[in-house]
């Protein structure tokens, strides 16, 4: 049984940072790609983020590129996204996701997740 447990939002100030992590259990974590992504109000969930099993590819949407970092620690079955120079439109909920398809990379396409956490809150003040 795949679990992904995310933490890491809360509230911030627009211009703050975040650091978003996510902890996987229930199969070996090193061998499967990883994403992240955020559901706003009233709007679709949507990919924002996606890093290989080995970390080495990573991808990001045009909404977080170039202030956001994807990342993996392997040894402590951990995801983390880092949100920098947050903005008004960064409220969401932040989804941790994963495929089940062994050392498969589907980059931004949604369609290559198949399990997803319960979600954590990330709030930002204008």
């Amino acid at each position: 049984q795949v679990q992904l447990v995310e933490s890491g939002g809360g509230l911030q100030q627009a211009g703050g940072s975040l650091r978003l992590s996510c902890v996987a259990s229930g199969r070996p974590f090193s061998s499967y790609a990883m994403g992240w992504f955020r559901q706003a109000p009233g709007k679709e969930r949507e990919i924002v983020a996606a890093i290989s099993a080995t970390g080495r590819i990573t991808n990001y949407a045009d909404s977080l590129k170039g202030r956001s970092t994807i990342s993996r620690d392997n040894a402590k079955n951990t995801v983390y996204l880092q949100m920098n120079s947050l903005k008004f439109e960064d409220t969401a909920v932040y989804y941790c996701a994963t495929t089940r398809r062994i050392l498969y990379y589907g980059g931004l396409d949604p369609q290559g997740y198949d399990y997803w956490g319960q979600g954590t809150q990330v709030t930002v003040s204008s």
